[in-house]
């Protein structure tokens, strides 16, 4: 009876003291728990033992030191930017303005030459002739600058721009080359001048018929006499276009071995251009006029409203106006 009293009290003190030691376990836990979360203040020991610690002295040298570039990093952006081109691209790029230009040039050379000692040029624009010299002013904003042996230069005023034109044709037509004369056992015959006297005036004039019938074409010839050789001639014809219709314009026997052309004004007038070796006309054929009249009742009218006669180096040769031709319309 006495042992199992003895037993059952040893079991309840082995219970107690399991319970205390799980006891004084949690609060140990507890109170280690409570510490960690605590923050740590470093102390002057804590510095002291890093300061010994092995490297710290070359690690805090080193950091006083500036910061370096590492070796071979790129300069710029390794592609240029599509929307900056380079500055010579870009010169290259934009657009190059054009130089200054002159309007075609209206006019062009039909004649030269000296009257009073003073070069004279004639120019033909569209179908007007007019006689020019140094210092005239044209229409369009042309003046004629200077008149010299291979050409005439005209300044475009508004733009301060010049262009020479050359004496290498006249009309649009190219001059033939002069032939060489031939050969013959005696020279050839030259008119008859008295000893100091003047070459004459040379003379044209119109031959047609005085009346014609309308609707029936009809020529008019217009012939020259010269004592000077006549090489070329540009000249402008003027007729009422309500009266007479141009046919046909043809070079007449003195141009026939030359060269000839013509253009027609539907307004009335006929530009004319011819060139020919440079014989001495005796009443000889310069061109012919074909017209058809149109209304009857009326007389029409045909004249050379300009001429020009040049003679050996493009000298003009002096000759006397000649009258209108006329004829009656039936």
């Amino acid at each position: 009876m006495r042992l199992g009293f003895t037993r059952v009290v040893r079991k309840k003190i082995i219970f107690g003291a399991l319970i205390a030691a799980g006891g004084a376990a949690v609060v140990a836990v507890l109170l280690l728990a409570s510490q960690g979360d605590a923050p740590t203040v470093a102390g002057p020991k804590s510095a002291a033992s890093r300061a010994q610690q092995p490297g710290a002295a070359g690690a805090e040298r080193f950091a006083a030191l500036p910061d370096r570039e590492a070796v071979g990093r790129p300069a710029g952006q390794p592609f240029g930017s599509p929307s900056r081109p380079p500055p010579s691209r870009a010169a290259a790029a934009a657009p190059v303005a054009a130089a200054p230009a002159a309007p075609p040039m209206p006019y062009r050379i039909a004649g030269q030459m000296v009257q009073g000692g003073a070069a004279q040029v004639v120019l033909a624009k569209g179908d007007r002739v007019l006689t020019v010299r140094e210092g005239d002013t044209l229409e369009d904003g042309y003046r004629v600058e200077a008149i010299g042996p291979q050409g005439v230069t005209l300044l475009y005023v508004p733009m301060n721009i010049r262009e020479t034109l050359p004496f290498a044709s006249a009309l649009g037509i190219d001059a033939p080359a002069a032939r060489p004369p031939a050969r013959s056992a005696q020279p050839p015959a030259q008119p008859s001048m008295q000893p100091g006297s003047e070459a004459r005036p040379a003379q044209l004039r119109w031959e047609g018929p005085e009346r014609v019938q309308a609707g029936s074409p009809f020529n008019v010839a217009l012939k020259v006499t010269s004592d000077q050789p006549v090489r070329g001639s540009p000249l402008q014809l003027s007729y009422d276009a309500a009266l007479l219709e141009p046919v046909e314009v043809r070079a007449g026997g003195f141009f026939s071995g030359g060269s000839f052309s013509y253009r027609i004004n539907p307004g009335g007038s006929i530009l004319v251009g011819a060139f020919g070796p440079g014989d001495v006309a005796a009443d000889a054929e310069f061109l012919v006029v074909t017209f058809r009249p149109i209304r009857a009742g009326a007389t029409a009218e045909l004249k050379l409203s300009s001429v020009l006669l040049q003679g050996a180096a493009g000298r003009a040769i002096v000759h006397a106006q000649p009258a209108a031709f006329r004829t009656a319309i039936q």
